[in-house]
Order: C-alpha cells, then sequence, then structure tokens
C-alpha cells in the first residue's frame, strides 16, 4: 500500500560507485515503486513511493549507499502520490 511519496536528492560520491543499481535493488526488496537517475550536478536524484515504514528503511539505505559510495547529504520532500506505478527504474 503506498501512502506516501518522496522525492530525494543525494549528494557526494554518488557517481560511477553503482549508486543506482544498489537504490533500485533496496526498492525492490521494500516494494518501493518509483526511480533514480544521475543528475548532471553529480548527484543522484529521484522519487519513491511505498508505506511510510518502507519509505523511512529506504532513506536509511540511501544515507548509507553502497560501499564504494559517500554520501555528504541527503534531501528528502514529501510530494503527491502517483497512481498506478509498478516498479522502480534507473532512468
Amino acid at each position: 500500500m503506498a501512502d506516501k511519496r518522496i522525492s530525494f536528492k543525494v549528494d557526494g560520491e554518488v557517481q560511477g560507485v553503482n549508486f543506482r543499481s544498489f537504490t533500485t535493488k533496496k526498492a525492490h526488496s521494500l516494494g518501493v515503486t518509483g526511480f533514480v537517475t544521475n543528475v548532471s550536478d553529480g548527484t543522484v536524484q529521484g522519487e519513491a513511493q511505498g508505506s511510510s515504514q518502507a519509505l523511512k528503511e529506504f532513506i536509511q539505505h540511501l544515507s548509507k549507499g553502497p560501499s564504494a559510495a559517500s554520501v555528504s547529504s541527503l534531501e528528502q520532500n514529501d510530494i503527491a502520490t502517483k497512481s498506478g506505478e509498478s516498479g522502480f527504474n534507473v532512468k
């Protein structure tokens, strides 16, 4: 049940370290839908939707990232949920 949606922005050493793949795996394991993408400013950004508990765990994983990553900051904002979304994709 998706009762919440967030946008997220992860800054630090987060590109070229399998961050998007890591994010996608965590989303699938938690039943979170949405997307993740590399941005030209060096950040990784995306949106995630799921239960409050699943999103809380998802954000905890994002704040650490894969072992090769070094996360310096993580921003998240509540946004409107989207109906009919299935899966979590890399854009």
